[in-house]
């Protein structure tokens, strides 16, 4: 009864929680649309939301900013749960798909895609995110190697030290291939890789959307076997479940759900580190109340980096990768200190 009566508390603070972070996420964004070069004010943007804008209020709505904030959003959502997923699943508080190597093998993936294609606006665009796929799976199973054991299966310790040597390697890779291309491709691409959301438009969103949709509550449904990662593998396997199966297909779908993220917003890192710890603190430490918080928080802190770097330092907008490094930088070194790995 008393466990019962715990987990109605639990599950009743999630939830307050999660309406609290939905509310202060409304209230980001509206600040966000409202917020650039030109100001609108809130009732502006409302009118304009529901078509009773000028012409100009709506070029500015719906052409750049509204695409923007829609990035930003699913964005966040993504690398705030893929961080909660592969902190789960190695049992280490310091992993997030940034550190791991993940993004940076993300990053490879879309320098070879420009090297080929030279653009990322029209139709083509729906190839991004298989491309950064693929340079985070490249970069995942390289890790794997190296992080395996045959007798223990992939160690979670290993694998975070494997994956912060495999990403510098392929970050001097992804430097080399850079400089390969041309003047305008480069300035792209160097924008790209500080984290910059300038230029997204309607055809960033739609190829985003289905890959947040279906993974999301994929990963959701599977929370579970994220909690029982938390009793450490030899209580695992003495239960009878698969450690090393069940842990390669969570880490692909985080890697699936934090590459298609930053192959629209950047290379953003940290808030698969940051997201996951504020929603523990929150929410609790069972997977299924805290990763919807993880997703908010995650969608809390782009939205507002992003808001931060076009409007601060006007008229030099700074990338929001930049605004979230100065953020994460820090905290990350606090954790260092604080956590033992």
């Amino acid at each position: 009864m008393d466990m019962n009566v715990l987990a109605r508390k639990r599950a009743k603070r999630a939830i307050f929680v999660s309406v609290l972070l939905l509310f202060l996420a409304i209230a980001v964004i509206v600040v966000g649309l409202n917020t650039g070069t030109i100001r609108l004010s809130p009732l502006t943007v409302w009118r304009t939301l529901l078509g009773n804008g000028t012409v100009e209020e709506t070029m500015i709505m719906f052409e750049y900013r509204l695409p923007r904030i829609l990035i930003t959003i699913l964005a966040g959502i993504g690398l705030g749960i893929s961080g909660a997923v592969i902190q789960g699943v190695t049992r280490n508080s310091l992993a997030d798909p940034g550190i791991l190597g993940i993004n940076t093998g993300a990053a490879l993936g879309l320098i070879i895609f420009v090297s080929f294609f030279r653009t990322m606006e029209g139709p083509i665009a729906i190839l991004i995110p298989l491309f950064t796929f693929m340079g985070g799976i490249f970069t995942a199973l390289i890790i794997f190697i190296f992080a395996y054991d045959r007798h223990r299966g992939i160690l979670p310790i290993q694998l975070i030290l494997v994956g912060i040597a495999v990403a510098a390697g392929i970050s001097a890779l992804t430097l080399l291939l850079s400089l390969k291309l041309d003047q305008d491709t480069y300035s792209f691409t160097a924008r790209w890789l500080a984290g910059s959301i300038w230029g997204r438009e309607w055809i960033h969103v739609w190829v985003l959307l289905p890959w947040i949709c279906v993974l999301v509550p994929f990963i959701y449904i599977r929370s579970r076997t994220l909690d029982v990662f938390a009793l450490g593998d030899e209580i695992v396997l003495s239960v009878g479940s698969h450690v090393t199966k069940n842990r390669i297909i969570m880490l692909v779908l985080a890697i699936a759900l934090s590459c298609a993220s930053v192959s629209m917003a950047g290379g953003i890192g940290f808030i698969g580190l940051i997201a996951p710890h504020i929603a523990k603190r929150i929410a609790g430490l069972e997977h299924r109340y805290f990763l919807p918080v993880a997703g908010l928080v995650g969608l809390v802190i782009l939205v507002t980096a992003d808001t931060i770097g076009r409007s601060i330092f006007q008229p030099n907008a700074i990338p929001a990768g930049v605004v979230v490094a100065a953020i994460g930088g820090p905290y990350f070194l606090y954790l260092l200190l604080k956590t033992k790995i």
